[in-house]
């Protein structure tokens, strides 16, 4: 779950895009320091811009893609209990989704502020 919780008219509500929603009980909304996050291929700085991109970096890395779910993007590197689970839409792609890649592939990805 991403997001920042707002409080507002005695409620706290997770506001998943602050960018367009608005952030007070006024309407109007309040300056954020937050950014859009991209995931980086870290070898080549390449920023990872869509699923092919990623698909061939992963693939390069060992990593299988997994077919047993027509909703998902997965991948399985053998001989591991890793899986990496992405949503179908890479519009859908979160930093939840980058940060699950970096961790399972420690020097080869990372995630920077846009």
């Amino acid at each position: 779950m991403s997001g920042v919780w707002v409080f507002r008219n005695g409620v706290v509500h997770l506001v998943e895009n602050p960018a367009t929603e608005p952030l007070d009980g006024g309407g109007s909304r309040q300056a954020l320091n937050s950014r859009r996050k991209v995931l980086v291929h870290t070898p080549s700085n390449e920023v990872i811009t869509s699923y092919a991109v990623l698909e061939r970096k992963l693939l390069g890395l060992g990593w299988e893609r997994y077919y047993n779910d027509p909703d998902l993007l997965q991948f399985h590197k053998r001989d591991t209990v890793h899986l990496i689970s992405l949503p179908i839409d890479f519009s859908r792609f979160r930093s939840l989704h980058m940060y699950d890649i970096v961790v399972k592939n420690r020097n080869c990805f990372e995630v920077r502020d846009m």
